[in-house]
């Protein structure tokens, strides 16, 4: 079978798991997983789950180094990277974009310089926030 083919029959299998309704879903998790889907999972999230295995099977998943990687990071097991000077953050709040620069001592932005990424997040929605995690590095 060419690729194109094999394309067009995946994006079929695709289409056709969008339409299920839940039996169906639970229906299909059997057929994929040879087991019942885990309670109360969501039709929409049984069909995104689906959707990706069968993609990893046919079109090949992740590496074993990825996968590991990503299972220690979920549970916590590895540290954030460290801000370097020179990296720039960018987060959007309330319709405005925000840029913070990291510098040898602290952060810049809009020519102000702060000692912290907690501090620019209260400047920006006037609430205490985590800093590394308002601009997403937690």
């Amino acid at each position: 079978m060419d690729a194109t083919r094999a394309d067009r029959d995946l994006v079929k299998v695709f289409c056709d798991i969008e339409q299920l309704d839940r039996p169906g879903c639970l229906d299909r998790w059997r057929e994929v997983f040879g087991r019942p889907s885990p309670k109360y999972l969501s039709p929409q999230f049984m069909k995104r789950v689906l959707i990706r295995e069968l993609q990893n099977r046919e079109l090949g998943g992740l590496s074993v180094k990825t996968e590991r990687r990503l299972q220690q990071i979920a549970l916590g097991k590895i540290p954030p990277p460290a801000l370097k000077p020179g990296s720039h953050l960018v987060r959007e709040w309330n319709g405005r974009t925000y840029q913070v620069e990291v510098v040898d001592r602290g952060f810049v932005m809009d020519g102000k310089t702060w000692r912290s990424l907690s501090a620019i997040a209260k400047h920006i929605t006037g609430a205490h926030w985590s800093g590394p995690r308002f601009f997403g590095v937690q």
